[in-house]
């Protein structure tokens, strides 16, 4: 890993601006693969909930998590900006795979989504991984949902398409991250075979009196539909919000509202007092 000091001498730093970003990257870089060689990587789940009854849970998102040296749990959006173009983001997809896989077998009633960056197909140590997670238990595949953001899938439609193919063959479903925010080609879709759709939160919040929202939240939620895919609305924060998204046709919905990510999902609870019984 080129230090910032490095960097500047090939001549990538051109102000002062370029070298403190730089001299971030660099210790955020730091700071991850730190935490990965201490073990501190765990799942975060946040329920996704049916909009006919948000009492069911259709199914759960499995969120990465490093824990820093002081104790502190960073969220993805803290790190993977970060780490997304770089080979620590691959090995990140890996170990958030891995504990995905590692909880499906563990809880067989669990139906989980894990996140996958596009670029980390092809990469050796994800697909085996998979591997022997899929040949451990024959019900995961079935349990399992691999969530890609739009913006990744948009870097490589092609590869996206035939790895999409190859795994649907073995029962695992797929969920296209952030829908609208990287204004997808909408001529891929059809390539693609998404089975869920999760529309950006940036078209949800405030949608209950927000007019712009609402026309290109319903324009998204007809898109959805006319692929065959499962719409969820994504960063669902309020009652009005939760209440408007039902009204206008969404199958899901995922936020704070109906449910905050927890390191210390009800199974592990039961999996305590199995063990102590």
């Amino acid at each position: 890993m080129a230090t910032p000091a490095e960097m500047a001498s090939a001549g990538n730093m051109d102000s002062p601006l370029s070298f403190a970003a730089a001299r971030q990257q660099h210790a955020m870089t730091g700071l991850i693969e730190a935490a990965i060689q201490r073990g501190d990587v765990l799942l975060a789940y946040q329920p996704v909930v049916s909009a006919r009854d948000p009492a069911r849970i259709a199914f759960h998102e499995a969120l990465i998590r490093i824990i820093d040296r002081d104790g502190s749990i960073l969220p993805a959006g803290g790190f993977m900006p970060h780490a997304e173009t770089r080979e620590i983001g691959r090995i990140i997809d890996c170990l958030a795979l891995e504990q995905g896989l590692a909880t499906l077998a563990r809880v067989p009633d669990l139906r989980l989504s894990v996140n996958m960056s596009a670029r980390s197909i092809g990469y050796p140590r994800w697909m085996e991984t998979l591997n022997r997670g899929l040949a451990a238990d024959p019900t995961i595949a079935e349990r399992l949902i691999l969530e890609i953001t739009e913006s990744s899938a948009m870097v490589m439609p092609d590869l996206v398409s035939v790895f999409m193919t190859d795994l649907h063959r073995r029962g695992i479903s797929f969920a296209l991250d952030d829908f609208g925010a990287g204004y997808t080609a909408f001529r891929y879709l059809k390539d693609f075979y998404f089975d869920v759709v999760k529309i950006d939160g940036s078209f949800i919040r405030n949608i209950d009196g927000d007019a712009n929202n609402q026309v290109l939240a319903a324009a998204l939620v007809s898109i959805g539909r006319h692929f065959d895919m499962i719409t969820v609305a994504e960063a669902v924060e309020t009652a009005a919000e939760s209440n408007y998204l039902r009204s206008i046709g969404f199958d899901c919905l995922q936020g704070y509202f109906h449910g905050m990510p927890t390191t210390m999902p009800a199974w592990l609870d039961e999996d305590r007092a199995r063990s102590t019984a």
